[in-house]
């Protein structure tokens, strides 16, 4: 238990899979009430009762698409209503794909685009609020390693990650007057499906320390938010390689660029 987090209400995005589920399930260890808000509506049905039974803490499922405009504004307004006063915010939901921005890769773009950066801001313009008001809380942004990779294939994936640290960084000056903390959370790559990954390559990169699992990565970030650290970057990966890629020509990433997806085509 940690006394500064027993009962208070944690809300947590993307929560039933993934660092989503590994919040949840710390912050729950940590005595939080967790409202588990995800777009997964079977894990839905079946996790909050698990969790709730396996920490002796109050946890609540609420169904979501946060790709929605008004998403945001309805999860407000069902927490008043339920009296739930969250002081944990956790803007975690996220999606990925590898591929050219094409017209057939559109309508993917545009809902990261939603999820990632018109739903955060949203959530952490209305939550914010709640918790200016009562001059305590916590915020962690989500962002990425890849907000200092643009690189082809990634590019909106990227760019809104690159949004994300931005967001967080400045967002912790203003919020920190009111007594609230923000974290902006730069995870490298992290043992979750988001990547589609084959199971033996995922043993492998976890093997070597390349992939890191999701414990190993939330355990640190709430650690930085009890602590009102501004960013928490773990791993040696999120120094090194950044500058390693920056190194690269143009004309090597062009032809590694150019070799993918003419493979790609041939399939």
């Amino acid at each position: 238990m940690t006394p500064k987090l027993k009962g208070k209400w944690a809300l947590v995005t993307g929560a039933t899979s993934g660092m989503g589920l590994e919040y949840s399930r710390q912050l729950a260890a940590r005595g939080c009430n967790i409202l588990m808000v995800s777009n997964q509506q079977q894990e839905l049905s079946s996790l909050p009762r698990q969790l709730q039974a396996q920490y002796g803490v109050e946890v609540e499922g609420y169904y979501a698409d946060l790709c929605e405009e008004q998403s945001a504004d309805s999860l407000l307004a069902w927490c008043k209503e339920h009296s739930i006063a969250v002081e944990v915010l956790v803007c975690n939901a996220g999606m990925f794909y590898f591929d050219e921005l094409t017209h057939k890769r559109e309508a993917d773009a545009m809902r990261m685009l939603r999820l990632h950066v018109m739903s955060t801001t949203r959530l952490c313009l209305l939550f914010g609020d709640e918790m200016k008001a009562a001059r305590r809380g916590y915020i962690i942004v989500v962002s990425s390693l890849a907000a200092g990779l643009p690189m082809p294939g990634i590019t909106v994936y990227a760019a809104t990650k690159a949004y994300l640290r931005s967001f967080g960084k400045s967002l912790y000056y203003e919020m920190r007057p009111y007594g609230v903390g923000v974290t902006t959370v730069m995870p490298a790559a992290i043992a979750t499906n988001l990547y589609g990954l084959k199971p033996s390559l995922m043993k492998a990169a976890i093997a070597f320390r390349v992939i890191r699992k999701p414990e190993w990565l939330v355990r640190r970030a709430i650690r930085g938010m009890l602590r009102r650290r501004r960013v928490v970057k773990p791993g040696a990966m999120n120094y090194y390689l950044p500058f390693l890629i920056s190194l690269l020509p143009k004309w090597l990433v062009t032809k590694i660029w150019t070799r993918l997806i003419e493979g790609k085509d041939e399939k």
